[in-house]
């Protein structure tokens, strides 16, 4: 299992060295959640702190769009030359473009799914990404509880990518603990991201206990 922790949950008064202490402590990929107060509730990172936080981290960047208008969106982030950007299909209407768009920056596109979209919405697109993120809780905000059913959805979604696209991989991002681990593997899961409970204890044993 890969570990993306999400930075959402880091001390941002000392966020060089959170960054740099979770790589340390044998991170995969470090989450970066990009929202723009509109898609969600909330506002986050822009490509200034971005920036600082490429800068310092040794593991590749995973830049999570919760936005409106992507396209502008992959044009400030794609700079920092991430390993994935992923956007929502719900606000995407030209997902095909988009996705060649990422992957002409010789970034990995991917495409994220709210708890209650349903994974057939994606069955043209996913031969042409690298990645379905998952949400295992309504996005914007850090520290929700897992919601449960979403494990029937992985496993549908596991299903179909070994039909379409055997090499798509699967990420999980909401709630992920040493509670639900075992679970998701189970499912399919091939990378995991975690916020609070990477940042609230242990970094490295935190890490260890997901992997």
């Amino acid at each position: 299992m890969q570990v993306a922790p999400s930075i959402l949950s880091a001390d941002f008064g000392k966020l060089e060295a959170e960054v740099q202490a979770i790589c340390a402590a044998d991170c995969d990929l470090v989450h970066i959640d990009v929202m723009d107060g509109h898609f969600v509730p909330n506002l986050t990172l822009g490509p200034v702190v971005v920036k600082s936080v490429a800068k310092a981290a040794t593991k590749p960047l995973d830049i999570h769009l919760m936005v409106q208008n992507n396209s502008f969106f992959v044009d400030l982030f794609a700079p920092f030359k991430p390993e994935f950007i992923s956007f929502h299909i719900e606000e995407e209407k030209h997902a095909n473009r988009l996705t060649q768009k990422i992957r002409n920056f010789g970034i990995r596109p991917a495409v994220v799914l709210n708890p209650h979209t349903g994974i057939e919405c994606i069955d043209y697109l996913l031969e042409y990404i690298d990645m379905v993120l998952v949400m295992s809780v309504n996005p914007g905000f850090g520290g929700q509880k897992f919601i449960p059913n979403v494990l029937e959805k992985i496993k549908l979604l596991k299903d179909r990518i070994e039909i379409r696209n055997p090499k798509c991989l699967i990420e999980v991002d909401g709630g992920v603990s040493d509670v639900n681990i075992k679970d998701l593997r189970e499912a399919g899961v091939d990378i995991v991201v975690a916020g609070s409970y990477v940042f609230s204890g242990d970094y490295r044993q935190r890490i260890a206990s997901l992997k």
